[in-house]
Formats: structure tokens, C-alpha cells, sequence
């Protein structure tokens, strides 16, 4: 998770320099990360991208205000606004369907563009997801509520694992001085300030238009986890017909991380 590795290819995407990563042949499969301190594309999804790049053309985007992607100018960051950025770097890829993978804040806007432009999705997979409405947790409310300092990203990634020997001294210097760039912090506090659960609400699709999804979707949420609960993942079950959903015991909110080589295969298994 070098500076390197997080930066990939660049393109003017909505008007904004973004940083993404395009990795292998096959059919397209998007990579939408979460929204946590110091994120990118490459943070989230490191251990997936070489594995499912074997079989899809993986395309991994830094989401405006994460990673090396420009903030937004005016400060404004909606949902809307992400999911017109994801689309028009579909555009610009000329990627007309796509599978999508989202996690956490990323499962938001992969929801919400299989609302709005269902053409443009083949399969969802939403592992623990955002994007309904439930009561913010005290852990997510942390996350969100980040300010920099070594000690708190250190209470922050304890927040994210069931395991805490994965919390690392050198994956929390990292992360911190990720959140330390140019421009991090500044985006961050505006993205989500007090009171949080209105931002739950924002991220948040309608019962009625998660019943509307039609789309094959896998769920996948880590039993323990404390930044999102597991009824959110309950509740998405019971809205989506064509939906299935796998519950990893031993793990928070880090499945990716904490379960790699069961949660790539998981997901090899559901799309090809």
C-alpha cells in the first residue's frame, strides 16, 4: 500500500483528475471502496485486484475526495454526485456493463447506480453494505468522525477488525499519513460532519427502489462487525428477490482483509 502502488492511471472524469486502476481482460468488474480515513482504491481492495484480475478486466477507482482523485471544488459531496462520477468514467472507459463490487459507503453507490441506470450493471455484489437506513453506530460515527493523529487511526482500524493483531504499527502509520495528503482532511471533515446519521439517511436508497433491483446480488457482511451492522445486510436480503447472502463468523468489518482467499473465491464462484 505504497504510494506507488495507490497511484494507478489518470483520466479527467467529470471534470475532475481521477485516479483509477485497470487491471486485466474479460468481462468488466468495478470496484467501488469505503469511505474510511486515509481510503483508496488500492487500500480497499489490494488483496482482491490481482486474484480477480486473472479472469475480469478489474477497474478500481478512487472516488472524488478519497485517495488521489481530486476533492470536490465546491465542498459538495452527495451521493448523486458519486454515482455521476462513477458513470462517467464507465463512459470514458467506454465500459457500457459492468459487474460492480461494493463495500460499506462503496455498496451505497453501487445500489444506487443499479437504481438509476440498471442497464449498465450485470451482477452486484454488496459486502457490508450502506445504502438503507439504520440507527449509526457509535463505531461508524468514529470513523466519520476522524481527526488526524497516529493514536486515532489506530482506534479507527481497531474499529474495522475482528482480529486485532491485523492492526498493525506500520498499517497505521500508512493509513495515517494517507489521511495526512494534500487536501485529505479537508475533504473528509466536510464529508460527513455532525450530526452523522443524517449522512446514513443520505447514503440510503428506498425500500421501494431496493425492491425494484432485479439484478443477481451476493451480500456478504462479517458477523462482529461494529462499523455496519449485520441487519443492514438482513434487511437487504428481504428486499432484493434474486439476492443470497454469506455471513463470515470471526470477522468485522474488514472481510477482504480478514477472510481474503474465502472472499475472492466467494466471489469468483457468484460471477463467472
Amino acid at each position: 500500500m505504497t504510494h506507488s502502488s495507490e497511484v494507478g492511471r489518470s483520466a479527467v472524469v467529470a471534470g475532475l483528475d481521477t485516479n483509477y486502476h485497470d487491471q486485466g481482460n474479460g468481462p468488466p468488474l468495478l470496484l467501488l471502496h469505503g469511505s474510511g480515513p486515509g481510503v483508496s482504491a488500492w487500500a480497499n481492495w489490494r488483496l482482491a485486484i490481482p486474484e480477480w484480475s486473472k479472469q475480469f478486466r478489474v477497474v478500481a477507482p478512487d472516488l472524488i475526495g478519497f485517495g488521489f482523485t481530486a476533492p470536490a471544488g465546491d465542498g459538495a459531496y452527495t451521493l448523486a454526485r458519486w454515482v455521476g462520477h462513477v458513470v462517467s468514467l464507465l463512459d470514458w472507459l467506454e465500459i457500457r456493463r459492468t459487474h460492480v463490487v461494493g463495500n460499506s459507503f462503496g455498496a451505497a453507490v453501487a445500489l444506487r447506480l443499479a437504481i438509476e441506470q440498471p442497464e449498465r450493471v450485470e451482477r452486484l455484489v454488496l459486502m457490508g453494505p450502506v445504502g438503507v437506513s439504520f440507527p449509526i453506530t457509535k463505531a461508524l460515527d468514529e470513523v466519520w468522525g476522524y481527526t488526524p493523529s497516529l493514536e486515532n487511526m489506530k482506534r479507527i482500524l481497531d474499529l474495522f477488525a475482528y482480529d486485532r493483531e491485523l492492526v498493525t504499527d506500520e498499517l497505521a502509520e500508512l493509513r495515517y499519513r494517507a489521511s495526512l495528503r494534500p487536501g485529505a482532511q479537508e475533504a473528509f471533515s466536510v464529508m460527513f460532519p455532525a450530526p452523522r446519521q443524517r449522512w446514513v439517511e443520505a447514503l440510503a436508497s428506498s425500500d421501494d427502489e431496493v425492491r425494484g433491483i432485479q439484478h443477481d446480488t451476493l451480500i456478504v457482511h462479517g458477523r462482529d462487525d461494529r462499523v455496519i451492522p449485520l441487519a443492514t445486510s438482513l434487511r437487504l436480503l428481504e428486499l432484493i428477490s434474486p439476492s443470497r447472502l454469506h455471513v463470515f463468523g470471526r470477522c468485522g468489518h474488514w472481510v477482504q482483509i480478514e477472510h481474503t482467499d474465502s472472499f475472492n473465491h466467494l466471489v469468483l464462484e457468484f460471477l463467472l
